[in-house]
């Protein structure tokens, strides 16, 4: 079923239903929390499961390079450090940084890219409440509750961190 998920994403009515989604989604909060994930097969290959204790957030996050303040006194422009300054983290983990200091009670399991237009990108982030009944009592599933796996996201032990430590 799911490869024909994925087959469906290389036809061009669903890259003009994305196109029409982007424009709602525009509009909507950087940080949104959502019923169901957009690309399903996708978010099961990476551990989600529709049941109690999982939570899918979708984030906008602005491409490119940070611009910074610029500095008090006489320089020369091109020594000012204002621009091209780019991050050592790529912008999934980024995303999934804020998404984990939105929802401090919930661990984040996992990432996905989903849209992108010329200014932002879009990812959809799996969350996990360790404190759910649901998540303690699944097998595969309550390592997450030990106290070693708490705050993971910001050690770099997602697969989108793991990438950022890699590169750098």
């Amino acid at each position: 079923m799911y490869k024909y998920f994925r087959k469906l994403r290389k036809n061009s009515e669903y890259k003009k239903l994305i196109k029409d989604r982007l424009i709602s989604w525009r509009t909507e909060p950087v940080i949104i929390r959502i019923e169901r994930p957009t690309k399903l097969d996708r978010a099961h290959s990476l551990g989600y499961k529709a049941k109690q204790g999982f939570v899918l957030a979708r984030i906008r996050i602005g491409k490119g390079s940070s611009k910074r303040e610029k500095p008090m006194g006489g320089r020369k422009p091109g020594k000012t450090g204002l621009m091209k300054m780019t991050s050592k983290m790529n912008l999934q983990h980024i995303a999934e940084m804020r998404v984990a200091r939105k929802f401090p009670n919930l661990q984040v399991l996992n990432s996905y890219y989903v849209a992108e237009d010329g200014k932002q990108k879009w990812f959809e982030v799996i969350l996990v409440d360790p404190n759910h009944s649901c998540i303690k009592n699944d097998q595969k599933l309550n390592w997450i509750c030990k106290p070693s796996h708490r705050k993971r996201v910001f050690r770099g032990l997602t697969s989108a961190g793991k990438k950022s430590r890699k590169e750098s």
